[in-house]
């Protein structure tokens, strides 16, 4: 099953980047389905049924090492010029500190990961079909501050590829496991 360890905004977060976007989205770019909103700490990809056991226990390990902390959704940001995203601010140092320790959790489980990068916090609105620029939006979102929320817990979801061969058909995301963020505050 394909995994990744992700941090789920609250819903009145989510309302507020809804509207955001809802004031510069066009048919232009091809954008995410508001099911699919998260910060992805630590993709898995294919993960053996076998190595679950273990890897909730050392995400749940990972969880609890982590005190819950401020985050907000940021302005926008983009790659190249094929994906649009809104960043993260406030506790983005603790953030980088989570997606490390999922990262390492799973490597511990077992889980065969990527090469190691440095942790970018964004949560991805559209993509490109190639030719747009993407400049109108990333001027439109840049002011965008959301409200501040807490991060509560470390959640490992499973995407579901598409497989209608629909165009436009969409992966769906299943939280199979979700832990509190528990250490005490420093």
């Amino acid at each position: 099953m394909r995994l990744f360890a992700a941090v789920v905004p609250p819903e009145r977060a989510l309302a507020e980047l809804r509207q955001a976007v809802q004031a510069v989205q066009d048919e232009r770019l091809r954008w995410t389905a508001e099911a699919g909103w998260h910060f992805t700490l630590a993709f898995m990809g294919e993960v053996q049924e076998a190595v679950l056991p273990e890897l909730y226990t050392r995400l749940a390990r990972a969880a609890h090492r982590t005190a819950p902390f401020p985050l907000r959704f940021h302005g926008a940001g983009h790659f190249g010029n094929r994906a649009l995203w809104t960043g993260a601010a406030g506790g983005i140092d603790e953030l980088r500190m989570l997606a490390e320790r999922a990262d390492a959790a799973a490597r511990r489980a077992g889980v065969p990961m990527e090469q190691h990068r440095r942790y970018k916090a964004h949560l991805t609105l559209a993509r490109s079909h190639g030719g747009t620029t993407l400049r109108p939006y990333l001027d439109a979102l840049a002011p965008f501050e959301g409200t501040p929320w807490q991060v509560r817990e470390l959640s490992l979801i499973r995407s579901n590829l598409p497989t209608s061969g629909i165009p436009g058909d969409r992966p769906r995301y299943e939280v199979l496991e979700a832990w509190p963020l528990q250490a005490d505050a420093p």
